[in-house]
């Protein structure tokens, strides 16, 4: 038998069921640790997912380079991945995101070009200008570009992710919440488990200040990962029931509560993620199982969280 590399060690995360920040009907909420992951965050899932396909069927050849355009836990998960598998990786990104994805990145071997944002906001300008680059830099140098933005590759991760909560939870559960960035993970969960249940609920959250899949105007906010300002090419309306919004400062304080009252140190998209599975608690009463995730650690976040 071949020795297991750390790639072997993605997935398969534990589901922990909240013990101190419930709602008062009694409904469970359990959270899926994500944070276990080797990188700290569930996109290493979606990172091997999205090279491992490429390889299968040439369009990355061995020793290619790979280009992508990320906010950060992507990038990081990326450059794990062509590390390992020996990939030139060539991320672009913005001084907006978290310092320490950053420099985790470039600890990973990844060359980055940064592009200056207006005051570290978030914005669908932002997210587009970096696309743009990433582009041109791939048509330029004949990289591969995993495109996380329309890849579809990342859905098989994220289905054996919907086949992991359901066996976890021994199918009993009643709504699903996740935060959307990409909407790969929302989608693939939920394509799964809606095939198991139908009667399951699927909630999907993003930032108040930029809530365009509730029909708001694009905005600036400050949760990594989630809000790309518009709606992405993977997104499709049958994919949640409902929307739910959360402000960053919500967000924040939530991740704040997590950590000192549950022991859980989790970045601001958890914080959103909870703050809606208990709105979702409160109307489906107390008999109800929540799903939410975790999708990374709060270590990614210490100057930001500093900063704010």
């Amino acid at each position: 038998m071949a020795p297991i590399t750390v790639l072997d060690t993605i997935g398969n995360t534990s589901l922990l069921q909240l013990r101190h920040i419930v709602p008062p009907n009694g409904s469970r909420i359990l959270l899926k640790l994500e944070s276990e992951n080797p990188t700290g965050s569930m996109k290493d899932r979606m990172a091997l997912a999205m090279i491992e396909a490429a390889e299968a069927d040439g369009r990355l050849q061995p020793g290619g380079v790979v280009v992508e355009y990320t906010a950060g836990s992507t990038g990081v998960s990326l450059a794990l991945v062509c590390a390992v598998k020996k990939h030139p990786l060539h991320i672009v990104s913005s001084d907006a995101y978290s310092k320490e994805k950053l420099d985790h990145m470039r600890y990973l071997g990844a060359n980055i070009t940064i592009l200056p944002s207006d005051n570290g906001k978030h914005t669908e300008e932002l997210t587009k200008s970096m696309i743009r680059e990433a582009y041109l830099l791939a048509e330029k140098t004949g990289a591969y570009i995993t495109a996380q933005m329309e890849n579809v590759d990342q859905l098989q991760a994220y289905k054996k992710l919907g086949n992991e909560i359901w066996e976890q939870t021994g199918g009993h559960l009643d709504a699903f919440v996740q935060s959307v960035g990409t909407s790969g993970s929302l989608r693939g969960i939920s394509e799964t488990l809606r095939g198991l249940d139908d009667h399951i609920r699927f909630v999907g959250v993003e930032p108040a200040e930029s809530a365009v899949l509730s029909g708001f105007p694009s905005g600036s906010h400050h949760i990594d990962g989630i809000g790309a300002g518009y709606v992405v090419p993977l997104w499709h309306e049958g994919i949640a029931n409902e929307m739910e919004c959360v402000s960053t400062d919500d967000a924040k304080a939530m991740a704040f509560r997590l950590a000192r009252e549950e022991g859980l140190f989790c970045g601001m998209s958890t914080g959103a993620n909870v703050i809606a599975a208990l709105r979702q608690a409160e109307r489906l009463g107390p008999n109800a199982t929540i799903v939410t995730i975790m999708p990374d650690t709060g270590m990614k976040y210490f100057q930001t969280f500093a900063q704010d």
